[in-house]
């Protein structure tokens, strides 16, 4: 049957509604719809009490959000046993003081953190419509932020920098390794420099990583790490119902964009559950923020994990 003018003129009406519609859920309510997601890992040795990890990431932070700010201030009421931040805290040259007081309950905690890209350069206005192609490759070195002042007071507040470097806690009684790259979307990882076995010593090896990238996941997870920690993605931050993520913005599979998984060398596009035994489990976080120019999410609220780290099954 051939549509009218007037009935091809209502649909098209009908959908840039909807559209519109759309556009202002995404950007009004659900970018703001903060919400915690809580997973249980057994990654700990047989018989080792649970310990629970806070995950921090892709916060984006502008002064002038103060419901984000508040929110995760309120975090703090979860009293993890550790923060683990995987970058990009900032989104404007004024905003480690907003940083700081959204993360001062959590930085009286045990933390580690990696930095990312816009820990480094601001963002700057282009079309978002590149986040769907290879553009998202493309780096910038334009708009550096006061990164030193973002590091010096984690690191005051106690917190461990892994960028490029190894560290050893000891949480709730048991001792943890970890190990952490810079940013590899920058290409500033460096695993080399702190590439090796894991310590037989420590109940867990944690690999933290801004951007997951394969060539660090399959780093880290071939060295022994049984728990990698990343962000980056933002879970796609535009999914679509039933299909889920479009992009990852790096060479991770969109199948991982967000959630736990599991990871091990040479899984590439492999799904999870062809893993083999050992094979180390991964969460990636979608993130809290956006970038200022596309503050829109769909399908993909912005969020928060807290991971409990439970023992794995005795060997029968």
């Amino acid at each position: 049957m051939t549509m009218t003018r007037a009935a091809l003129k209502a649909t098209a009406g009908a959908i840039a509604t909807v559209g519109a519609g759309g556009l202002a859920y995404a950007s009004l309510i659900e970018r703001n719809a903060f919400t915690l997601r809580r997973f249980s890992v057994p990654v700990l040795p047989p018989g080792a009490t649970p310990l629970r990890v806070l995950h921090i990431s892709d916060i984006h932070l502008v002064p002038r959000q103060a419901r984000k700010i508040e929110w995760i201030r309120l975090l703090g009421a979860l009293a993890p046993d550790l923060v683990i931040n995987t970058g990009d805290n900032l989104a404007d040259l004024d905003a480690v003081p907003a940083v700081l007081r959204a993360l001062e309950p959590l930085l009286e905690v045990p933390g580690v953190f990696v930095l990312g890209s816009n820990d480094y350069f601001a963002p700057s206005l282009k079309n978002p419509a590149l986040y769907l192609t290879s553009a998202h490759d493309r780096s910038t070195a334009s708009n550096p932020l006061p990164t030193a002042d973002l590091v010096y007071a984690f690191t005051q507040a106690g917190w461990a920098d892994l960028s490029n470097a190894r560290a050893a806690l000891t949480i709730g009684g048991q001792a943890l390794e970890f190990v952490g790259v810079d940013d590899p979307h920058l290409s500033y990882d460096r695993y080399t420099a702190v590439a090796g076995r894991n310590d037989p010593a420590a109940a867990l090896t944690v690999g933290v990583t801004h951007a997951p990238y394969r060539r660090i996941l399959d780093a880290m997870t071939g060295d022994g790490a049984g728990l990698v920690i990343a962000g980056h993605t933002h879970g796609g931050q535009l999914c679509l119902p039933f299909y889920g993520t479009l992009v990852t913005n790096c060479d991770l599979d969109r199948h991982r964009a967000k959630g736990i998984s599991r990871w091990w060398p040479g899984a590439g596009d492999q799904p999870s559950s062809a893993a083999p035994a050992g094979a180390a489990w991964m969460e990636v976080s979608a993130g809290l923020g956006t970038s200022p120019y596309a503050p829109v999410r769909f399908a993909c609220r912005p969020e928060a994990t807290l991971l409990t780290l439970t023992a794995k099954p005795a060997a029968g």
